[in-house]
C-alpha cells in the first residue's frame, strides 16, 4: 500500500507542479555553511569522470532502495561502468521514471560518457559509479552527509576521479 501511495503522489506532483510548491513550503530547509563546490583544476578533456545519481538506479542483483521508510534510504549502490543497461533498474517511487525505464541514460548517462571517452573528450570513466535514492529526510539527512557521502567521496578519490556528473531523479 505504501509504494502505491508514493507512486500516486509522484504522479500528482508531476501533473500538478503547484502541489510540489505547497509541499516544499512546509519542509524545513537543510542549511549548509559555505558553498559545496570545488573548482575544476584541469580541462575536461584530461578528466576521469564518474556518475552519481539520485534517481534510485542500481543493479537488479543489488538490494532495492527502501521505499517503506518515509524518510527514504540514505545508502548507496555501487554501479560498475561496464554493467549492461539490462542489468540496471530504478527503485524510487517519488518521481515518474517511465521514460528512464526505457532508456536509463536519461538519469544514468553511461552511454554518453562512453561516447565522450571514445571521441577523446574525456580521458576515462570511473570503474565504479554510484546510485542513491533522492528522497532523504529526517535523521537520514545526517547519515547521508556524515557517513554515506564521505564514503563515496573516498571511493571516488581512490579511483582518481576528477569530475562527477550528478543526475537527479
Amino acid at each position: 500500500m505504501g509504494r502505491l501511495k508514493n507512486q500516486l503522489i509522484s504522479k500528482l506532483f508531476t501533473r500538478f507542479p503547484y502541489l510540489v510548491e505547497r509541499w516544499i513550503r512546509k519542509t524545513a530547509p537543510w542549511k549548509v555553511e559555505g558553498i559545496p563546490w570545488t573548482p575544476a583544476t584541469k580541462p575536461v578533456k584530461h578528466c576521469k569522470v564518474a556518475i552519481v545519481t539520485t534517481a534510485g538506479v542500481h543493479l537488479k542483483t543489488q538490494k532495492p532502495f527502501d521505499m517503506q521508510d518515509p524518510n527514504g534510504d540514505p545508502t548507496c549502490r555501487e554501479i560498475p561502468a561496464d554493467a549492461a543497461k539490462e542489468q540496471l533498474i530504478i527503485t524510487h517511487d517519488y518521481y515518474d521514471h517511465k521514460d528512464a525505464d526505457k532508456d536509463i541514460n536519461i538519469v544514468f548517462p553511461i552511454d554518453r560518457l562512453k561516447e565522450l571517452k571514445d571521441t577523446g573528450e574525456i580521458v576515462g570513466i570511473s570503474n565504479l559509479n554510484f546510485g542513491f535514492m533522492g528522497h532523504i529526510d529526517g535523521s537520514h539527512i545526517y547519515t547521508l552527509i556524515t557517513e554515506t557521502a564521505p564514503e563515496v567521496a573516498r571511493k571516488l578519490k581512490i579511483q582518481d576521479v576528477d569530475a562527477v556528473i550528478l543526475t537527479p531523479g
